[in-house]
């Protein structure tokens, strides 16, 4: 017995373009939703010069050395490999280094060596980092998947 699938030879071109589509489309929201963190850190780290709010950005790739990183996220189906793939958030440079200290705060503590008996206060942390990506991460994530919907739809569909 033998079964012929109708259509198959169309099918099997439409599925061939849809990692293409659905990659661009990926490619596109995460940007979007890089954007969405990187403007809220923004608005919520705390100014004095400036340093620390204009380091504050997001890269395809690795983050530049010494920066605070989110997380390296790489899009599904995408290769595994290719840093052109991968999105960081990051904040904090060589001008900037103390983006840490910021995020987390410091304990007090006594300092030895070259500065013997002063005594360094504790700095309250002022969260801006893992807050906006904590309070964005849901909606950038369904964009991500309405993006791969939709590039799903446009290949069957023929569009």
């Amino acid at each position: 017995m033998t079964t012929k699938v109708i259509g198959l030879d169309r099918l099997n071109k439409k599925l061939a373009l849809l990692p293409i589509a659905a990659q661009r489309k990926i490619r596109d929201a995460m940007e979007d939703g890089a954007r969405e963190i990187v403007a809220m850190m923004k608005s919520l780290v705390s100014v004095d010069s400036g340093d620390l709010r204009d380091s504050i950005d997001w890269t395809w790739g690795a983050a530049p050395k010494g920066s605070l990183t989110i997380a390296s996220v790489r899009g599904r189906g995408m290769s595994s490999t290719g840093s052109e793939n991968t999105i960081t958030i990051f904040a904090g440079n060589a001008d900037a280094y103390y983006a840490r200290f910021v995020e987390f705060g410091t304990a007090a503590h006594t300092a030895g060596g070259m500065f013997a008996g002063a005594t360094i206060p504790a700095i309250a942390a002022s969260p801006f980092f893992f807050v906006s990506y904590r309070a964005n991460r849901r909606r950038v994530k369904r964009k991500i998947t309405q993006a791969v919907n939709k590039s799903a739809r446009e290949v069957a569909g023929g569009s």
